[in-house]
């Protein structure tokens, strides 16, 4: 099954291989200074989904220390001033936060020759007027993607979770972004407790429909030290296995429209932090199942999903 992945598109448009830089802009949540709650999303790691990110740092020093996780990847055929990256800027929620000093970081990054791309995740209700102008500002100076944190269209889900904000709340800042010519990625998490398999296959119906220019899909990650693990462990539900998750997918990939981007179909946990599940871990061979099973295309007679609507 073929599907328009990052790399490609990336090779497609910029003629090379791109990779990501993780790093830091010391913002918070709203989901976690009070303004909406406390701790974040019961999934939320403490580093905010951002373990693997650099430290806060001056841009320059903060991509220097990225760099060096990721130059040794490039194709031997590419000198490093040809190396070119995307300055991904992923943990908590990074339009929160003074703006002047984010605009600023943000600058300083962008201006940089190897950066091709400023990658924000953050939450729609932190999209505002003041944060629009902004990202006008940057995308005069680079390219600008807006990573924004769906996980699942169901609202009785998303409050089970403490999300935080509605779907009419990131339906407004997707339309905003995308009116601004602004490019949106949307993450979906799979296997939310209580989401059956048609449920999550609405939310990917409901990507298909407003057509997003990538998607994140993601197999929920029950780390260690967070709300939703002390849920599963006091009342586990049913967690899609390897084989399972993959075949999964493919049902995901018929959906979406081929022009849509896949940024990412499988995610990673520090494994001193992942409980469940931990075929996760195994990055290699979760790429080398998914391969396989994309190849087929469909699903093997006798091999369905489908787990009970279980709640926390």
């Amino acid at each position: 099954m073929h599907y328009l992945s990052l790399s490609e598109y990336m090779k497609n448009t910029y003629g090379t291989k791109v990779y990501r830089l993780s790093l830091s802009s010391g913002c918070t949540c709203p989901n976690r200074d009070g303004t909406k709650g406390y701790g974040g999303c019961t999934f939320c790691s403490e580093g905010g989904s951002g373990e693997f990110a650099s430290p806060l740092l001056p841009a320059a020093e903060q991509i220097a220390l990225a760099r060096k996780a990721v130059d040794a990847k490039f194709p031997a055929s590419l000198t490093p001033d040809r190396y070119r990256y995307i300055a991904y800027f992923q943990s908590y929620s990074n339009t929160y936060g003074n703006l002047e000093r984010l605009e600023q970081l943000y600058s300083e990054t962008v201006n940089r020759d190897e950066i091709l791309i400023l990658d924000l995740a953050t939450r729609p209700d932190c999209i505002n007027e003041d944060v629009m102008a902004m990202l006008e500002r940057l995308q005069k100076i680079k390219p600008v993607w807006v990573e924004l944190g769906l996980q699942t269209i169901h609202e009785t889900s998303a409050e089970a979770f403490h999300r935080g904000y509605t779907l009419e709340e990131f339906e407004t800042a997707f339309f905003r972004l995308r009116e601004a010519g602004i490019p949106v990625i949307v993450h979906l998490i799979m296997n939310l407790p209580g989401e059956t398999e048609e449920m999550m296959l609405d939310s990917v119906r409901y990507l298909a429909k407003i057509r997003p220019d990538g998607v994140k899909i993601h197999m929920l990650q029950i780390m260690k030290h967070t709300e939703i693990a002390e849920e599963y462990l006091e009342h586990p539900w049913k967690l899609m296995d390897l084989d399972e998750y993959c075949y999964f997918i493919a049902e995901c990939l018929k959906i979406l429209p081929e022009d849509v981007v896949i940024h990412r179909l499988t995610g990673d946990a520090p494994k001193r932090l992942l409980i469940e599940p931990q075929w996760c871990a195994d990055k290699k061979k979760v790429l080398n199942t998914m391969t396989r099973i994309l190849k087929e295309a469909q699903r093997p007679v006798g091999k369905p999903f489908s787990h009970p609507d279980i709640g926390v």
